[in-house]
């Protein structure tokens, strides 16, 4: 049995900054458990030449790279975010809105131009997509802490201890004995597939089954170009369809690198299930034809991201989800055997921002901060400022 002080279980944003935290604030004795062979979680970027992972990325395929997962962040009112890509030396960029915008009303209808929305404040991204931010936060991290290809499938609290037992692809166990857990994995996900000894308060394994996971039943498609042929028509590259299999499309160019389009499908997942990715490419090869002309019959590079197959972050429950941002259930137990033990800081447990970048920072700011080592100085702190004789 190895041991640690405090354990992390899932290595995307909010894992990993909640690692930078604890060796920000001289902790270095944490475990951060990974049951994907790469890092980031719903953040993934690649490029156009082959799907590489955060960290692995050639100079220039690190910032000419594309957002498979979320791509924006509003500095405006996530400031929090925003001090973070500051303090990491990222570049970021406004989303390009500029022109007309294309809609398709119905099947029956053709394409029509309408003048475009522009958002605000601007929605922003950065350079080297979100990929750019789990490369710069994994530099800061002692990596001999990360463990990939680790899948955790039990928690078991002890009389002193909470035991952790992670498999890998061959089936062998591990167990880790650590003081504390930070569940950096979306409740529903942590609910379906770790089994808790002893089992959670009803009430709260209801509120994490019951919170949609966001991404889980999304799919994107990209298209890669040479050039952003459509804003030399006075496009936007933005365009809404009651036709599909895309009901939502935007420019996905990249600032010195690749032009792009991508869009989110509005094909319910257990319809996209059934369909092979090949024929659901060509589906929405000849959607960008009817929206954007014939220079988007022929990309340079395709990809489609399933987020409903990805079964690290989507269960049975989010094919039929809605995805709309949920409310924030309870990230700790208020009671019981697990009170104290463990803290959910996934991204759904933000209270600003549930589901979004920016709400995976919030949360691991608060499960760090809720950590008994740091709420016990806090207290000693708070203590020292009371005047003596006021002392009981």
């Amino acid at each position: 049995m190895q041991a640690a002080r405090i354990g992390i279980v899932g290595a995307g944003l909010s894992g990993l900054y909640a690692a930078y935290l604890l060796e920000q604030k001289g902790i270095s004795d944490y475990i951060l458990l990974e049951g994907r062979d790469i890092l980031g979680g719903r953040i993934v970027s690649v490029s156009p030449s082959e799907h590489l992972a955060p960290g692995t990325a050639s100079t220039a395929d690190a910032i000419n790279r594309f957002d498979l997962g979320p791509s924006w962040f509003w500095p405006g009112y996530q400031r929090q975010l925003d001090r973070l890509v500051h303090d990491l030396g990222l570049e970021r960029f406004e989303q390009h809105e500029d022109g007309d915008m294309v809609v398709e009303r119905s099947p029956q209808e053709p394409p029509a131009r309408m003048r475009g929305y522009v958002n605000s404040p601007a929605s922003m991204r950065l350079v080297g997509g979100m990929g750019a931010l789990v490369d710069a936060l994994r530099r800061r991290l002692d990596v001999t802490r990360i463990i990939t290809g680790q899948t955790v499938r039990h928690l078991r609290g002890t009389s002193q201890h909470v035991e952790v037992d992670s498999e890998n692809a061959s089936g062998h166990v591990t167990t880790w004995r650590v003081e504390h857990v930070l569940l950096a994995m979306p409740p529903r996900l942590v609910e379906d597939s770790i089994e808790f000894s002893p089992a959670l308060p009803q009430a709260l394994a209801r509120q994490w089954r019951a919170t949609g996971t966001w991404m889980a039943p999304h799919a994107k498609y990209f298209a890669v170009y040479d050039t952003p042929f459509w804003r030399e028509q006075g496009l936007s590259g933005e365009a809404r369809s009651a036709r599909g299999p895309l009901g939502e499309i935007h420019d996905a160019s990249m600032p010195g690198g690749s032009a792009a389009l991508f869009g989110f499908f509005g094909v319910p997942a257990r319809v996209r299930k059934s369909v092979s990715e090949n024929e659901l490419r060509g589906h929405c090869r000849a959607q960008f034809t009817r929206v954007f002309g014939p220079l988007a019959a022929t990309p340079k590079a395709e990809f489609i991201k399933d987020w409903a197959l990805d079964s690290y972050t989507a269960t049975a429950a989010d094919l039929d989800g809605a995805s709309h941002h949920a409310e924030a259930p309870a990230a700790t137990a208020a009671s019981g055997p697990w009170s104290g033990r463990l803290t959910g800081i996934g991204s759904e447990w933000s209270r600003q921002f549930p589901g979004y970048v920016a709400g995976a920072i919030e949360a691991a700011s608060f499960g760090v901060q809720a950590l008994p080592v740091f709420a016990a100085r806090e207290d000693d702190l708070s203590a020292s400022h009371i005047p003596s004789g006021a002392r009981p």
